[in-house]
């Protein structure tokens, strides 16, 4: 029989909390990790795949640790990028529903930190940050975590590597005696050192099967094209899957504002992700995603980290990822929370032989999937074509002896004449187009 939240040891008032957004039954490293962390004294370090829930496994075992009593600040948690801080701080706000005691302050780069200064004078309890945004906020005098006791570091294992100066600097500021709980979904030599470094002797190791869990409800496939046809075999994907929510993964921020733009031309419901971008476009793209007034996202890795969006149908890499890591997260952001996913790979023919190294390094298995033929590529652009159409907004300054002369020419036509006739017109358009581009030239007509 499963255990349920109140088995592990959580209080009333967090376990009510949970039960108001039906979350009743933990996960596996929730199961393993909360007890540990109420009833143990040990450091912590959480292996575990993205979309695990990570985020309650520490989350609830520290606000039922939390001094209410204390004003000071007690625990710190450092997460690497601005968007995954603010969803953590929004789940430990919703968890604490009935513990209003509780006081969380999220603190992150990229916005004003003047309002982020005057809200730490006020009481706080945990202060959720990114660690360059802190470590700003240590040097001018605006925060003090010298007497911390407990210390989270989430998504570790992006932080040693591209924020490692801020996260020293934070280090070197918070009490040795702290409790540190690191919660990584990789485990390279950057985070083994970070242990050794930073962490008591005597630390707990907890452990899911990270064989088959973080990749459970996942079907990884990929396809084979050549690279003129990449775009195109893109678009008759996303136009079978009208109306899902996905993300599709670039290498650079280039290539997001490229094919960015494509599915803009093509009509498709899309928002570009990357770094380059302000916060407030970051924010107001993430905040269409979430709530679902885009369908899909165009994004660089910096979305894959510990984001946590409902119903993501689908991931494309449009480029094969350079580390697995980077596989990890990207195809971690669908088949969240017991769902089912779809994580695709679109290669050129010399990238197939990367595959059998992710399979072996990941335990993953990929199935290959052909690529839509060339009679169903052709359909697809009509049908693409049709939606611009469709789309296309009247033009209000056409002058109306126009608009007569083309009615009067067009008003014996039942409506499927003049669709038939306009389809007709596209597609022998299309067709000649499509054979100049070949190097093929139209056979002229005899007359």
């Amino acid at each position: 029989m499963s255990k349920k939240f109140s088995d592990l040891g959580i209080n009333n008032a967090l376990t009510h909390a949970l039960a108001d957004f039906q979350i009743m039954v933990p996960t596996d490293i929730q199961e393993k990790t909360i007890p540990v962390v109420l009833k143990k004294k040990e450091d912590v370090v959480a292996l575990a795949k993205t979309g695990t829930g990570k985020t309650a496994a520490f989350g609830l075992p520290l606000l039922q640790l939390i001094d209410t009593s204390n004003a000071q600040i007690q625990a710190v948690i450092l997460t690497p990028t601005r968007e995954l801080g603010q969803q953590i701080g929004k789940n430990l706000e919703a968890f604490t529903k009935y513990s209003p005691e509780i006081s969380i302050a999220t603190v992150c780069g990229g916005i004003p930190i003047k309002p982020q200064i005057e809200r730490l004078q006020s009481p706080t309890h945990i202060v959720v940050a990114t660690p360059g945004r802190l470590a700003d906020l240590v040097k001018r005098n605006a925060v003090d975590i010298s007497s911390i006791t407990y210390f989270i570091l989430d998504e570790a294992d992006e932080m040693v590597s591209a924020l490692k100066e801020g996260l020293d600097a934070i280090i070197k500021e918070i009490p040795k005696s702290r409790r540190t709980l690191l919660f990584t979904a990789t485990m390279p030599g950057t985070i083994k050192q970070l242990i050794q470094n930073y962490m008591s002797k005597h630390v707990v190791h907890i452990e899911v099967d990270m064989s088959t869990l973080g990749h459970q409800g996942i079907n990884h496939q990929y396809v084979v094209v050549e690279p003129i046809e990449k775009l195109d075999v893109l678009l008759h994907f996303l136009n079978a899957r009208l109306g899902q929510r996905g993300i599709i993964f670039c290498k650079t921020k280039a290539a997001v504002n490229k094919l960015g733009k494509n599915l803009a031309i093509n009509k498709f419901s899309s928002g570009s992700l990357h770094g380059s971008l302000s916060q407030g476009i970051r924010d107001r793209i993430m905040g269409q995603f979430r709530e679902g007034h885009i369908d899909i996202l165009v994004a660089t890795d910096l979305a894959a980290r510990g984001l946590d969006v409902k119903e993501v149908a689908y991931v494309v890499n449009y480029h094969l990822p350079d580390t697995y890591d980077a596989y990890v997260h990207r195809s971690g952001r669908t088949a969240r929370a017991g769902a089912k996913g779809l994580a695709i790979t679109i290669l050129q023919q010399e990238e197939v032989i990367d595959i059998a190294d992710f399979e072996d390094e990941l335990g993953i298995h990929f199935s290959e999937i052909k690529k839509a033929d060339a009679q169903s590529i052709e359909e697809n652009k009509i049908i693409l074509w049709a939606k611009k159409i469709f789309k296309t907004k009247p033009n209000r300054n056409i002058s109306e002896h126009l608009r007569k002369e083309v009615r009067t020419m067009f008003h014996h036509l039942t409506k499927e004449e003049l669709i038939e006739k306009i389809l007709a017109k596209q597609i022998a358009e299309t067709s000649l187009s499509h054979a100049k581009s070949e190097g093929e030239r139209p056979k002229k007509k005899k007359l």
